[in-house]
């Protein structure tokens, strides 16, 4: 891959590995504050003596604001100065995580939250466009899978980090361990970003963006508290269907949509929408799971189930870049059907483990599993983004980003429940999570079948109109 000398939008040389480096280290520290907090939320609950599904709050609230903000960022993308975009987006994150250290309230603490996801919410699409943009399309594999360094292994080695911080500090070091981060990467760019895509100041939509902020965040709201109150949930999520329904409805009426559902012409694009975001529904559930059974059933610490999680999270750092260079070769066909094979293989043991199982195996089983999900998850929206015209790859990111939320929170809350009710009605602390496994592997069996409707040939062809 070249890293050396580009050209940016207006016509100057740029330092590619500069601008690569910030990017990177910027996404994988905003993407790491989704799952950063699981391990603290007992602290912040005892601290501000509130109960623990208050504070799953700043979870919840963290998560429905990026929904929202994703899907107006293809507009963000080419209505504002790159650089300038960039640094607005880690200024605003910045800010959030210094309201969130410093919080005397659980009320403020919650609203540093909020105003760290909106500058997530930029970050998380932006980082994927600009990696997808700055390369030709017979390149993009191996840059989405350092991309895919950041969207899946940041999330995976959240837990073991905040398990380390917490040993011997004390929940607000979660957010004080960020804020010099986040300035040495806005001092990055500062120095090596360049305005790489041309401006053409699209309208935003008022409408536009009232759909789909109400309608997203309905749905992932719905989602993410299905195990609580189903019947509540299930109203908000057929309204939040609904404002979506009207959200792309209105897009097929705009001279310049918000979200361009042209990209759903394209047959390739839609199986990759599928595929990745059943990729990401497994990747999510199987983070949610194997923790929560690890302390359930095995009465481990946070600590020591992040270690055991810790060798699968940086083996998928050594298999992203990797399945990147193998998709550029051969396609996205073999590398789908394999690794939904492998996964779900590799899911099959946790049907059967027990107490008494050695830890070892787990850690292996989980380790072999994220070979799996790591040869396929983040090339399968790379297939669906190569097919794309230029001018649609935001569009096509920002669909393929919220459907992953989405797909995130239906994890969260269908295999927590599963689990739970089954736990519960027959007292048992293994079965209801043995039962979740098995519903990932039929999933994963699913993405075997579907993975078979790729061509044979891979899609290396650069779209340009």
């Amino acid at each position: 891959m070249d890293l050396t000398k580009s050209i940016d939008a207006n016509g100057k040389a740029y330092n590619k590995t500069v601008l690569v480096l910030a990017i990177i280290i910027g996404g994988f520290m905003t993407v790491l504050t989704e799952t950063l907090l699981n391990n603290g939320l007992a602290n912040i609950a005892q601290g501000f003596h509130i109960s623990l599904a208050t504070a799953q709050w700043i979870s919840t609230a963290n998560l429905l604001t990026i929904g929202v903000m994703i899907p107006i960022s293809a507009v963000f993308l080419y209505k504002f100065d790159s650089k300038k975009l960039y640094l607005t987006a880690l200024g605003i994150f910045l800010a959030g995580t210094v309201l969130a250290y410093v919080a005397p309230t659980f009320g403020w603490l919650l609203a540093g939250r909020v105003v760290q996801a909106v500058g997530v919410g930029i970050i998380m699409p932006f980082m994927r466009n600009i990696m997808v943009l700055i390369y030709p399309a017979n390149q993009r594999g191996m840059a989405m899978g350092i991309t895919g360094v950041v969207i899946a292994l940041a999330p995976a080695i959240g837990p073991t980090l905040s398990g380390w911080i917490l040993a011997t500090h004390t929940w607000r070091a979660l957010f004080g361990v960020l804020i010099p981060v986040t300035v040495a990467v806005m001092v990055l760019v500062v120095v090596g970003m360049r305005k790489l895509i041309p401006t053409t100041n699209p309208p935003l939509d008022l409408p536009s963006v009232l759909y789909s902020g109400f309608g997203f965040a309905g749905i992932l709201y719905g989602f993410s508290t299905i195990g609580s109150n189903w019947g509540l949930s299930l109203i908000v999520i057929l309204v939040g269907a609904g404002l979506v329904a009207l959200l792309l409805h209105r897009q097929t009426k705009l001279k310049d949509p918000m979200l361009n559902v042209t990209v759903f012409r394209y047959s390739t694009f839609n199986l990759s929408v599928v595929l990745s975001s059943l990729g990401q529904l497994s990747l999510l559930g199987m983070q949610v799971l194997v923790p929560v059974y690890l302390q359930s059933a095995f009465h481990l610490s946070a600590l020591t189930t992040g270690l055991l999680m810790l060798p699968g999270a940086l083996l998928m750092g050594v298999v992203n870049p990797l399945s990147g260079m193998l998709f550029d070769r051969y396609g996205i066909r073999k590398l789908a059907i394999s690794g939904f094979l492998i996964a779900g293989l590799a899911t099959v043991p946790f049907i059967f483990f027990t107490h008494s199982v050695s830890l070892v195996w787990v850690g292996s089983a989980y380790a072999v599993w994220m070979v799996g999900i790591s040869l396929m998850l983040m090339q399968l929206a790379t297939a669906g983004i190569n097919v794309l015209p230029v001018k649609l790859i935001a569009h096509g990111n920002a669909i393929n980003t919220m459907a992953g939320q989405i797909a995130g929170a239906i994890a969260t809350a269908l295999l927590i429940s599963v689990s739970g009710i089954i736990n519960a009605a027959t007292h048992s602390t293994v079965l209801g999570y043995q039962v979740a496994f098995g519903v990932l592997v039929i999933l994963l069996a699913v993405g075997v079948l579907a993975s078979l409707r790729f061509k044979r040939e891979p899609q290396l062809t650069p779209q340009t109109n």
